[in-house]
């Protein structure tokens, strides 16, 4: 044990410092699992004071390091760092507070999504961001990733819904940032730190403000015979002054993937799925159902169900929820690509994304959030023939060109990460890009907390491209 290691020793005991080679495999990669890294050591705090601990330690030592909690980023931006330090926030994973009174509750970074509105629930509360990893993901990750979700439509990404966080800073230092109020003054430090991917500390305690639950719901099944025509009808709903909680759109391989698992009873001939869900109080559901229903007959549906009970609608949703790992079933591998168009140029980028899975012979499954514009492309491929996962990262580079083109963005809820820090200029200047490394630079002169990671520069990733799970290449796990 080198006499740094040895030193870290003193600051965890032995559970909770992992630094042999099998006690590492696991934490290698994160959910963009074409490429991995070996950290040099991991940890795993109890405490915020833990945590500053850890960060002295590598700033002492320079060290990079990454903070990760379930490890679900689609985009790389949890991947440990070669020869770094990752620090597990899984065990920091408690309610410390809800107050329903105040419509907030205080969580540590560890905890679960899914799980804030399971325990306001009892108040008739819920805490709005759902991103399809709800079950899994930590309210730390998705506070560095400004996390979305099929709902954010209508009320906001996380950023919207978080009030405060007590930080530490890459040189150790603890801050504060926002408060339990709606209204600061002052700079917005806490909207600069939401959704910095890590670059500028870690948050070891958050306040989230919780919602009512809406009084009823009206969800909404619509079949086309086309992709191009399903994004169009989310244009036209857009367009007729309705302001759905959420709308999202599957194409016929993200049906029979879904199908397959969950067997949602979706239509599995239509080209393509648009559910649409309006929520609130009972009048005014009732008044937008009527006009929605218009809206969507006018759209070139030709089947349209709506969900006559909770389990109807429950099963719909099981259905959109488990599409993206149910697409494991139609490929051995394949890229979750995550950008962003208007709305009204939803239907031409769709028929676009078809053009070019035809041009590079790979299969595209589209399941998105269609309301704010958030495409998901499913990029399917096979990393055991040769070339095929570079054919799969260029065609994913073409789709994030396209949504720039369109007047998009190369993320809507993923961030930046690994995956996409190379297509940055696409988007912003040198000027853009400078005023940005400035930032973090004033915080992190080292650039220590995740190093690597948003900024374009370095080596391409798939030239880091990881083969074989080391435990399919053992023949412990098989993927045929």
């Amino acid at each position: 044990m080198s006499p740094a290691l040895h030193e870290l020793a003193q600051l965890f005991p032995p559970s909770r410092l992992l630094h042999k080679p099998g006690e590492l495999t696991p934490y290698e990669s994160d959910a963009l699992t074409a490429f991995r890294a070996r950290p040099l050591a991991v940890v795993l705090p109890e405490s915020h004071e833990e945590v500053v601990a850890a960060v002295r330690w590598c700033a002492r030592h320079r060290i990079p390091y990454v903070a990760r909690g379930s490890g679900t980023s689609l985009s790389g931006g949890s991947l440990p760092i070669d020869g770094g330090l990752l620090i597990g926030l899984n065990r920091m994973n408690k309610l410390l507070r809800l107050d329903p009174q105040e419509r907030i509750a205080v969580v540590e970074p560890g905890f679960i999504n899914l799980q804030v509105s399971n325990a306001a629930a009892p108040y008739g509360l819920y805490y709005a961001p759902d991103p399809s990893s709800q079950p899994v993901s930590t309210i730390g990750g998705n506070l560095a990733f400004n996390s979305g979700g099929a709902h954010c439509l209508k009320y906001g990404m996380t950023s919207n819904h978080v009030l405060a966080a007590k930080v530490v800073l890459p040189d150790g230092e603890t801050v504060v940032l926002g408060s339990e109020s709606l209204e600061n003054t002052g700079p917005d430090w806490l909207g600069l730190f939401v959704g910095s991917e890590g670059l500028l500390g870690i948050a070891t305690e958050i306040t989230l403000r919780l919602l009512p639950k809406p009084e009823t719901y009206h969800t909404v099944l619509a079949a086309y015979d086309s992709l191009e025509k399903a994004g169009d009808a989310v244009a036209a709903v857009v367009a007729s002054g309705l302001l759905p909680g959420a709308m999202e759109i599957m194409d016929s391989l993200a049906i029979e993937a879904a199908e397959a698992a969950v067997k949602a009873g979706y239509p599995r001939e239509a080209r393509a799925l648009l559910i649409v869900e309006l929520e609130g109080e009972t009048p005014q559901v009732e008044a937008e159902a009527r006009y929605l229903d218009e809206v969507i007959r006018r759209s070139g549906a030709y089947e349209v169900r709506v969900a006559q009970s909770a389990e109807e609608r429950l099963k719909i949703w099981k259905g959109r929820k488990a599409a993206f790992s149910a697409v494991g079933r139609l490929s051995p591998d394949y890229i979750v690509q995550d950008g962003v168009v208007p709305r009204s140029r939803l239907g031409q980028a769709l028929a676009e994304i078809e053009r070019l899975s035809a041009r590079y012979g790979l299969r595209v499954a589209n399941v998105f959030h269609a309301g704010d514009g958030n495409l998901h492309p499913l990029i399917l491929y096979n990393g055991r023939v040769a070339g095929e996962f570079e054919r799969a990262e260029e065609l994913a580079g073409e789709i994030l060109r396209l949504c720039v083109a369109l007047g998009g963005s190369i993320t809507g809820e993923h961030g930046v990460g690994m995956e996409k820090k190379a297509y940055m200029p696409e988007m912003f200047s040198e000027a853009d890009l400078a005023a940005m490394r400035r930032i973090r630079l004033a915080l992190d002169p080292l650039e220590l907390s995740n190093r690597g990671k948003m900024f374009p520069g370095g080596e391409a990733p798939a030239l880091h491209q990881a083969g074989p799970h080391p435990l399919e290449r053992a023949g412990v796990i098989s993927r045929e």
